[in-house]
């Protein structure tokens, strides 16, 4: 649209053209000013000396003039209609900010935390991996724990899995939501309005913050070395002054939030990723990992490891003096598929071997069988049966037939031992003959059969596992730690003005608080004094 304004002419004169008449269209959009542009076109009319020129100042965007089109207002084209959104996407859009208002909700996720946690308590007090078998028996419905928790519970809801059972995970993702939820809500606004800063012009407005002081007599420019030597950043523009430290305080809870995603992951992939299993192997034998390692979820994958052969060259024991069990040693070696031995390593109670992956710890031990001469014949193996085993107090038997054999009333020598360094031996009555220790080369004559006890081959029990979430797990541990410590930094901003020779001087904190105002007197006594006003930068 354009309108016409007639101008009479008029003598140039040196200063700048004044149109009383004309109006200059302007929008004014978040407090500032977008002048719209006024393009001017003159047009010389033929006519007689007396007929003065005529001039149009065209002005696009204005009302159309009723001179023009000989004076007859015609309706201009309506303007092209405004797209109307989709009521789609904005049913969308407030059900995602619902959503998220609803995840970032704090009490929520302390209440997720709670439950995580007790149902790791609940994880740890059940046997975690048994047959079902095992809790029909101890988790029984004619005698419910608490008057309502039987077997039905656990194995319904996962319980004799609790780490990859769906009502655990599924509260880590809930809470790995909410997490997500608020650093995307909170912690990252926050982040962009600590780094929006601007310079402060007013004098009032800076003493209306929490800190705010006055400096008769000083240069800012001095004001802004003290504070750069203070750790903070320094800005100034003419007579105003903006300075901040502690930014990094800002970005601590996000690395916190990312930190415990982290751990949560880790685990998580852990308890669906991993494998496990048991072995009791006796001495002398091998098996291969893979036979032994067993899938725990369903990211389970197996390695090149699990080809991995084992083999159990020596199983002993240590001794206190009063004959009890200290620690149990495994010598273990590990062959790869073509038979080469890539590994060595004697293990034992809280020191593993490692391979590729996979750890095999040392957890039990068993005696499998006893090495004997009979009357200077063999040696024999005799398997060795466990009598008790009650935690560490173990006892196991084995028989040595006497006689004939093939009678149906077998008659023999009994052999009792509670580890590897002692065999008690007992007649084809029952009663007690006497003590030998294997390899002691000491023969007893029993019933007229002369004994010796060779040796006690022992049996070494053995946990293997793979934990891929592991390197995860540490790696949130160590951000966690870093990202708390990084989070109890102040973020600590100061403006400040050149008023007259006067510097105004006022800042804010969000942490310690009370200490924030001995710091800055302590900065702002470390500015100089201007002997004279002349020496005072007024901007």
């Amino acid at each position: 649209m354009e309108t016409l304004l007639t101008l009479n002419p008029i003598k140039p004169q040196p200063h700048f053209l004044k149109f009383p008449n004309s109006r200059i269209i302007s929008n004014r959009i978040n407090n500032k000013y977008l002048i719209s542009t006024v393009s001017c076109k003159l047009t010389s009319q033929p006519s007689k000396e007396t007929t003065p020129t005529n001039k149009k100042v065209v002005v696009p965007g204005a009302a159309p003039s009723l001179s023009e089109n000989n004076g007859s207002a015609q309706p201009s084209a309506p303007p092209p209609a405004p797209e109307i959104k989709k009521s789609g996407g904005v049913f969308v859009k407030r059900l995602s900010k619902r959503v998220l208002a609803f995840l970032a909700n704090l009490p929520l996720a302390i209440g997720e935390m709670f439950t995580i946690a007790g149902l790791m308590a609940l994880g740890t007090a059940i046997d975690q991996g048994e047959a079902p078998e095992y809790y029909f028996q101890k988790y029984p419905e004619d005698n419910p724990v608490l008057g309502f928790f039987t077997w039905r519970w656990i194995l319904t809801l996962g319980f004799d899995h609790m780490f990859s059972s769906p009502v655990f995970l599924g509260t880590l993702i809930l809470l790995g939501a909410s997490l997500m939820a608020c650093t995307y809500t909170t912690q990252i606004p926050m982040v962009k309005v600590a780094r929006r800063w601007s310079f402060l012009q007013s004098a009032n407005t800076i003493r209306k913050l929490e800190f705010a002081d006055s400096l008769p007599k000083a240069s800012i420019q001095d004001l802004g070395v003290v504070l750069s030597g203070a750790g903070f950043e320094v800005f100034m523009k003419g007579p105003s002054l903006y300075a901040f430290k502690g930014m990094a305080g800002r970005f601590a809870p996000i690395g916190v939030h990312l930190a415990l995603l982290l751990i949560m992951g880790g685990g998580t992939y852990t308890a669906t990723g991993s494998f496990k299993g048991s072995v009791t192997v006796p001495q002398g034998l091998s098996f291969v990992m893979g036979d032994v390692l067993g899938p725990n979820g369903f990211l389970s994958t197996p390695t090149e490891a699990f080809n991995t052969e084992v083999h159990v060259n020596r199983f002993y024991m240590d001794y206190y003096d009063s004959g009890e069990v200290s620690q149990f040693h495994t010598d273990l070696s590990l062959f790869d598929i073509d038979g080469k031995e890539v590994m060595r390593k004697t293990i034992s109670v809280n020191d593993p071997l490692r391979y590729d992956g996979v750890t095999v710890y040392q957890t039990d031990w068993s005696i499998s069988a006893l090495q004997v001469l009979k009357d200077g014949e063999g040696p024999f193996n005799l398997a060795v049966a466990p009598l008790t085993i009650n935690g560490d107090k173990k006892l196991y038997g084995s028989f040595l037939p006497i006689g004939n054999t093939d009678s149906a009333n077998v008659k023999g020598i009994s052999l009792l031992l509670r580890d590897l360094q002692s065999v008690v031996l007992y007649d084809q009555d029952g009663k007690f003959v006497g003590v030998r220790r294997p390899n002691s080369k000491l023969p007893i004559e029993i019933d007229g059969t002369k004994i010796e006890i060779v040796d006690a081959i022992g049996s070494s029990g053995l946990d293997m596992k793979t934990d891929p979430g592991v390197p995860i797990v540490y790696a949130g541990f160590g951000a966690l730690m870093l990202t708390t410590c990084i989070s109890y930094l102040s973020h600590t901003q100061i403006w400040a003005l050149q008023d007259g020779t006067t510097v105004v001087v006022g800042g804010k904190t969000n942490r310690a608080k009370i200490e924030f105002p001995e710091e800055m007197n302590r900065v702002l006594d470390r500015v100089p004094e201007l002997n004279e006003p002349s020496d005072a930068i007024c901007g």
